[in-house]
């Protein structure tokens, strides 16, 4: 397919340009898609995945996802995964039931892919550490869409990816750049972590 120049080619959206969508919170998150059964979840999917690789022609399912969420665990992607290069960061959201209590791990896990040549970039993401993820700058777009165990918890699990390139900032010292990825495998299989 790459020879024949048949893969799909991502567009560079801006700020900008970015298809118009909502944002879900976590809690807004699980009420959308937790109660797909198998099937649905199956097309669900397939949806997603069709509205990435053509660059969101008919955005009807596209989401965006915000909220805080404790960093579980990162790696690299490597080459049986949906794109290289770049790395995933596992994260539970948390959640605060009122003003006045802590925030509280949450039944959502996310998988945020960072698309970049940046391969040190996936170190300075710590396990325990908060990943804020907010529409702008990088509008991170529901992909996948499943249900997990975690500790004898099904939760559920959205794998994201931004659609917004450019610098991504990490604290107030650090930044890298995601770029639209150029190979693909659809078929790779999510989620990343098992």
């Amino acid at each position: 397919m790459r020879k024949l120049k048949r893969l799909p080619e991502l567009r560079r959206y801006s700020m900008l340009e970015a298809p118009s969508a909502v944002s879900l919170s976590p809690k807004e998150i699980y009420r959308k898609y937790f109660g797909f059964d198998e099937p649905g979840q199956k097309r669900l999917n397939e949806a997603l995945m069709k509205n990435y690789l053509t660059n969101f022609e008919r955005p009807l399912l596209l989401c965006y996802v915000e909220g805080n969420y404790e960093v579980e665990a990162v790696r690299p992607l490597g080459a049986k995964d949906f794109f290289e290069p770049g790395f995933v960061v596992r994260g539970r959201a948390m959640v605060k039931p009122d003003e006045f209590t802590a925030a509280a791990p949450y039944p959502v896990i996310i998988e945020y892919l960072f698309p970049t040549v940046d391969r040190a970039a996936f170190s300075w993401f710590k396990p325990g550490d908060t990943l804020t993820v907010s529409k702008v700058p990088n509008c991170a777009a529901v992909l996948h869409v499943s249900k997990v165990m975690v500790e004898n918890e099904q939760v559920l699990c959205v794998t994201v990816v931004p659609i917004v390139y450019g610098g991504y900032q990490v604290g107030s010292e650090r930044s890298f750049s995601i770029e639209p990825p150029d190979y693909f495998k659809p078929g790779a299989g999510f989620p990343l972590f098992k």
